[in-house]
């Protein structure tokens, strides 16, 4: 709804709701604010803003003044003029001249270049304040006029709380919680403060330069499956200078995580390879395109002549596109004829999926991140989102910390939100389906189900009620370790507290029961009716920026795009295909390497996934790659993959040089925009997958000219996203189903019915165990993960300023084991298992129990998955990462 006021004389139309401030900012008429931030509920201090409303005695903050209809006001006057260059003269004695050329783009600075104040503070000011302990952030107090920015993005939208103010007046003090510095504080390196700062009191040393931006290009971060939107800023020598957050983002609301913020460097780093490049007589040897493409393409074809399809496989890659993901899948299936196709959400979320799928008929999550805001309460299983997913893990902390939901944490460790959680439950790694069971007993035991929803929605019930009465809480902590009562309170307070959500991670599935285990959670969504309505539902956390996206693009052997079994797709694909498709069975991932070991399987196309680094039971893993005659590597940089055992490197663009799309773990799918041109010679994966069709002599199907291009024939065989023009993506990113230009997309799924059926059947679960027990010689139980500064194979983290922040995996252990063992922090240690070794630097920490160790996996040279076993889910083939026993002795 618009409305009409008066603006210095002229008649302007405002928005209901709207301040005045964001109404002259639009005009492009709006006096400096130095105090304000668009993120933040209005806290007028530093009032330059203030305008005239006619009727008032006294100036207004335009910052805190909502608009509204015949408001007439002045923000222009002698008197208003006066005020403001008063105190822009005063406030002109926290700005150094040095610093204000440094940083012409700070509000502050740009007022008083507007106003053609002096800056007044001495170089170097008082050197009283200087803080460079911060690997990324300088802070310089001098420079600070306590506008309370830093302090309030710091509590209210990250919840951090590292920053605060004594005092008060002209002897106010702003301090970090480190006892030397910012470096040593509880800092999670956001740069929410140094982005709000007005001033240089808070500046960016990662070398980043925004104000040398000649554009600035919206796009979607590539790291997690957040799907944070965010600017990147060119300069005129096409280099990425200024990372910002996009304010108006859909899941992010203006904020970043340290990989988002700082991360981006990558790429231009000196490790990227951006020249094609076959390997000859063992060494890497830099060629043309058409060289390359032409001796994969030769190499290829004689395979499959020789062997059959089912010799070859392709890989896609959860940090590609859309669109590049539906063309690799497409190219095992019409060029190699086979379904051996694959991607990383195999040995993550591929259990989440087959239970949804199964259990409800889509799967994938059944609420958007928008949801949590309407929560009453969040039962986190397996997943530390503030470390892994950290921008959805500030929004589930601002809501603890509000007092405005409860939560009940379910893993081993004792994470952040396990912290502020009203229950821990800390069961031992891989018994998830006993415990889910014991607390199903509990509240049928207690009738706190809803029965209505039940009655309604769900089958099956004689079974699954006589297996879970076997599993009472008593007999459940005998398993996973975790108190009976303990058990039954969780068990009662979500069934009783409306809404509730829960939110899980890959503790929960990457275990040898992973599909079982997710299947148990939704086990309880269901009988507490904790489905289809906003705030409720069962939303996995998905690793990868693409991960949801390449699977859903048809990277799984069983599914085609839109995740449609090969059942319900075939007939369509095979029209808009013009093919037939391949009638025996694909392999996965993991089915790959085995047959690949034994001499089965013999040439692999690898998109973006360093699976030589990544896979676990490494040794097992390169003796297989080793049997390969042919492994083409596209990427960015020369991954463990391809610099152990590739033969042909096909050089990609980042997601910061190409067009399309990626999917989050919400149903997403937003516009991914070129920043700045292709490095080098490389190219985007969707063409090399069309310029690699082409050199097999099957161009047909892989004719595009872009990215929309493909995106146009996704909609042709994907009906539930056919809705989702490219020109409505690049509006705003959109929420699948979508089935057409009218459909405003789907933000919550299941509402009164599930997409298998008006009804889902309940499974009795089996607790099976895993065949990964600690004894004498391997007393402890190891679980793997990532770390909040580092992502996965740390092909873009390793290669960007972030690396500053922890640079090397560590062997987390807890005081009192580390002690035990003799152990002292930094100390080198040898860790065992029945697979393998490894050796890392140690770290205590008081969030891992004793009996239990914690270990991330980003750094190659550490080679972390040699210790893990070959157990997997037997339905979904994802590796039991979560579970390994060892020991522990010094290096």
């Amino acid at each position: 709804m618009t409305l009409k006021l008066e603006i210095d004389g002229v008649w302007q139309e405002g928005r209901e709701g709207e301040t005045l401030l964001a109404l002259l900012q639009r005009l492009g008429m709006a006096p400096p604010a130095l105090c304000h931030d668009p993120r933040l509920p209005p806290a007028p201090r530093c009032r330059l803003c203030e305008v005239q409303v006619a009727g008032e005695p006294h100036p207004q903050p335009a910052c805190a003044l909502v608009v509204r209809e015949g408001l007439s006001v002045r923000t222009q006057s002698a008197d208003l003029a006066g005020y403001r260059h008063q105190w822009l003269e005063r406030l002109a004695g926290h700005v150094e001249p040095a610093a204000m050329q440094r940083h012409p783009e700070r509000s502050l600075h740009r007022a008083l270049s507007a106003a053609r104040v002096a800056p007044r503070l001495e170089e170097g000011g008082c050197g009283r304040s200087l803080d460079s302990t911060h690997p990324l952030i300088q802070v310089d107090l001098d420079q600070c006029i306590a506008c309370q920015r830093c302090v309030r993005v710091c509590n209210e939208i990250q919840g951090q709380g590292v920053w605060h103010q004594l005092g008060r007046g002209e002897g106010i003090q702003l301090l970090s919680d480190g006892a030397t510095g910012l470096g040593d504080s509880h800092c999670v390196s956001c740069g929410g403060c140094v982005d709000a700062c007005p001033t240089a009191a808070l500046t960016d040393t990662s070398g980043l330069q925004p104000h040398t931006a000649v554009r600035w290009t919206r796009t979607v971060c590539p790291y997690c499956g957040v799907g944070c939107e965010l600017e990147l800023g060119a300069d005129a020598q096409d280099r990425i200078v200024g990372v910002r957050a996009a304010l108006d983002g859909p899941v992010n609301k203006g904020h970043l995580c340290v990989k988002g913020r700082f991360g981006q460097g990558y790429v231009d780093a000196p490790s990227r390879v951006t020249t094609p490049m076959i390997r000859r007589d063992g060494a890497w040897v830099p060629c043309s395109w058409d060289e390359a493409l032409a001796y994969a393409a030769e190499r290829l074809m004689a395979l499959k002549a020789a062997h059959g399809p089912q010799a070859l496989g392709v890989l896609g890659s959860a940090r590609a596109t859309n669109e590049d993901n539906y063309l690799a899948q497409k190219f095992a299936r019409l060029v190699l004829e086979t379904h051996n196709v694959d991607c990383c959400a195999r040995v993550c979320h591929a259990p989440t999926a087959v239970a949804l799928k199964n259990l409800l008929g889509t799967g994938a999550a059944t609420n958007s991140f928008d949801d949590i805001e309407h929560s009453r309460l969040f039962l986190i299983v397996g997943a530390n989102p503030t470390e892994n997913h950290p921008v959805i893990g500030a929004r589930l902390k601002q809501q603890l910390l509000r007092g405005q939901a409860q939560a009940i944490v379910i893993d081993p460790r004792r994470t952040e939100l396990a912290e502020l959680a009203t229950l821990h439950l800390a069961p031992w790694p891989g018994t998830d389906v006993p415990l889910f069971n014991a607390m199903a007993q509990h509240i049928l035991a207690s009738g706190v189900q809803d029965s209505a929803f039940a009655a309604e929605r769900l089958e099956g019930w004689a079974p699954f009620v006589e297996a879970v009465n076997a599993w009472t809480p008593e007999r459940a902590e005998g398993v996973c370790g975790v108190p009976a009562a303990l058990i039954r309170a969780a068990a009662e307070l979500y069934a009783r507290t409306r809404p509730a959500m829960s939110i899980h991670g890959l503790g929960l599935t990457e275990q040898v029961q992973g599909v079982d285990a997710v299947m148990g959670l939704v086990h309880l969504a269901l009988l507490c009716g904790h489905i289809g309505q906003p705030g409720s539902g069962v939303n996995p956390l998905r690793g990868q920026n693409n991960v949801q996206g390449s699977a859903h693009m048809g990277c799984e052997p069983g599914s085609l795009p839109g995740g449609q079994s090969l059942a319900q797709g075939r007939a369509t694909c095979e029209a808009v295909w013009g093919q037939k498709l391949p009638e025996a069975r694909g392999l996965t991932l993991m089915e790959m390497m085995d047959a690949a070991g034994q001499g089965r399987f013999k040439g692999l196309l690898v998109v973006g996934y360093d699976i030589a680094h990544s896979l676990p039971d490494s040794e097992r893993t390169w003796a297989a790659l080793e049997k390969l005659e042919l492994v083409v590597v596209q990427d960015l940089v020369l991954t463990q993959t391809a610099a152990r055992f590739g033969h042909v490197f096909l050089p990609a663009c980042s997601a910061a040089e190409k067009s399309g799309s990626f999917m989050n773990a919400e149903r997403r799918v937003q516009r991914v925009r070129p920043a700045v041109s292709p490095r080098g010679e490389a190219r985007p994966d969707w063409w090399i997958q069309c310029a690699l069709a082409q050199a097999c002599g099957h161009p047909q199907g892989f004719e595009f000219e872009d990215a929309a291009a493909v995106w146009d024939e996704v909609r042709r065989v994907w009906p539930a996203g056919a809705g989702m023009s490219n020109a409505r993506l690049d509006a705003a990113g959109l929420q699948w189903p979508c089935r057409d230009e009218q459909d405003p997309g789907s933000t919550l799924l299941h509402r009164s019915g599930f997409s298998i059926g008006p009804r889902a059947t309940l499974r009795a679960l089996e607790f099976l165990g895993s065949p990964e027990r600690p004894d004498d010689e391997f007393p402890v139980l190891l679980i793997t993960g990532r770390n909040l500064y580092q992502f996965n194979a740390g092909t873009m983290s390793h290669a960007s300023a972030v690396e500053a922040l922890r640079p090397a995996d560590t062997l987390d252990l807890a005081p009192e084991q580390a002690e035990a063992l003799g152990l002292a922090e930094g100390q080198a240690v040898r860790v065992c298992s029945r697979h393998g070794e490894a050796v890392l630097p140690l770290r205590v920490d008081a969030r891992v129990a004793p009996g239990m160790a914690f270990a991330t996996f980003h750094d190659p040279e550490r080679e972390v998955n040699r210790l893990i076993g070959p157990w997997r889910d037997a339905v979904a083939h994802t590796p039991a990462y979560k579970r390994t026993a060892i020991r522990i002795q010094p290096a």
